[in-house]
């Protein structure tokens, strides 16, 4: 597979700053035949991407339940045509690339620091969607951008709350600004975990995980409105009702668990799961017809 950062003429409609790259979706001639059998894209690991590995399959275990908050944002989005539109921390791909049915004239950029999540995300390339290897915090735009959305991302960006002002300067005069981020992390779900995390037998082993962290709506609206934005700002517990074994852990294992499960060595790890999916069966018991998980969501919608 090719990796010339030569441009050619057809990849100019895209706007510029957006790719770094030939991102190719068949039939592009800037490719060589053999490079244009299938449908993919290429990706680029950029310094200071995440050493934590997701797994989109695992991920994508509840997508059902994951959905429903990007949709509930977007649904407080009322941008009639944008040209450009980045999605920061796109994950598995699926979600970024139903954005093309909404805007079909806009040309969607999906970002994120995970290599396994992008590979995945390869299979929902086109002709207006793309996506590329890039840690948010090293994302730098040299054109104005039409909509930037961010689902279920930031928590994990420490400090993000001082991007805010970035990514309302490369707006458009009348561009939007889209975020979700869990508001769960007093839930017994974290609280157990941190807590289990802090034991002697672990924590020397976990020194250097990385732990989610959100504000309330409330402070995002302040941010957002002290930059001049005018803001809608919100927040939905969902009670999502889980079924199979050890649900609750299979769910924050494929999000908020993993940096911590992946840091323990695979001996200490098994000893980890079993006590936590332990605290975990105790904290959400099993109901007749299901496991319930409430989780907390904050939304904030603002527009220049």
């Amino acid at each position: 597979m090719s990796t010339d950062t030569g441009r050619c003429e057809s990849e100019r409609a895209v706007p510029r700053g957006v790719l770094t790259a030939c991102v190719a979706s068949p039939p592009n001639p800037c490719l060589s035949p053999a490079d244009r059998q299938g449908y993919f894209d290429i990706t680029i690991r950029y310094p200071g991407a995440s050493v934590t590995v997701w797994d989109p399959i695992r991920y994508l275990e509840f997508a059902d339940e994951r959905s429903r908050p990007f949709v509930d944002l977007l649904s407080r989005v009322h941008a009639a045509d944008p040209k450009l539109v980045v999605d920061l921390g796109c994950g598995p791909g699926q979600l970024t690339a139903s954005l093309a049915k909404r805007w079909p004239g806009a040309h969607i950029v999906g970002l994120d620091s995970s290599s396994e999540m992008i590979m995945r995300a390869a299979e929902f390339a086109g002709p207006h969607v793309r996506f590329l290897v890039l840690d948010l915090r090293d994302w730098r735009p040299d054109t104005g951008v039409d909509m930037i959305i961010s689902n279920a991302t930031l928590q994990w960006v420490p400090g993000h709350r001082a991007l805010l002002p970035s990514l309302v300067s490369w707006l458009n005069p009348d561009g939007w600004l889209a975020f979700q981020v869990p508001g769960n992390f007093d839930e017994p779900s974290h609280r157990l975990l941190r807590q289990l995390s802090a034991d002697p037998r672990y924590a020397p082993m976990l020194t250097e995980v990385a732990w989610p962290a959100a504000a309330d709506a409330a402070s995002y609206l302040d941010d957002l409105a002290d930059l001049g934005c005018s803001v809608d700002a919100w927040e939905t517990t969902y009670l999502h009702v889980l079924s199979g074994p050890n649900p609750v852990f299979r769910w924050i294992s494929g999000t908020g668990a993993r940096p911590v499960l992946q840091a323990l060595p695979k001996d200490r790890r098994a000893q980890f799961v079993s006590e936590y999916q332990e605290l975990l069966n105790e904290a959400y018991p099993a109901r007749p017809y299901g496991t319930v998980l409430p989780f907390r969501r904050i939304f904030v919608v603002a527009h220049p």
